[in-house]
């Protein structure tokens, strides 16, 4: 069975770092693109970061912030989020791609599974 499973979030202050875990089961990291993606409240779900075949993508809202990372071994997706903002706030969600071109990365229908989801909020 496919599962995803996020954690790691939490409340931070301002300028503060949390690291982000999306640990994988029944499938093989190697073999799909994982992407990072979150939700704020009355907001649609934007993505954030996604990785896969060595490639790595940002939005321009966290590029020079936040880093995206992999450990096969450990099937596990990492985001690590430094220099946070209060608009950070959102709930995280991690996703893994079917079929996906480099290009749409932030296209929702190409995630056919999804973890649960981590909230995070920067806040003084």
């Amino acid at each position: 069975e496919v599962q995803l499973q996020a954690s790691g979030g939490g409340l931070v202050q301002p300028g503060g770092s949390l690291r982000l875990s999306c640990a994988a089961s029944g499938f093989a990291l190697d073999d799909y693109g994982i992407g990072w993606f979150r939700q704020a409240p009355g907001k649609e779900r934007e993505g954030v970061s996604f990785i896969n075949v060595g490639r790595k993508f940002y939005a321009d809202s966290v590029k020079g912030r936040f880093t995206i990372s992999r450990d096969n071994a450990k099937n596990t997706v990492y985001l690590q989020m430094n220099s946070l903002k209060p608009e950070d706030t959102a709930v995280y969600y991690c996703g893994r791609a079917s079929r996906l071109p480099f290009s749409l990365w932030r296209s929702l229908p190409y995630y056919t599974y999804w973890g649960q989801g981590t909230q995070v909020t920067v806040s003084s």
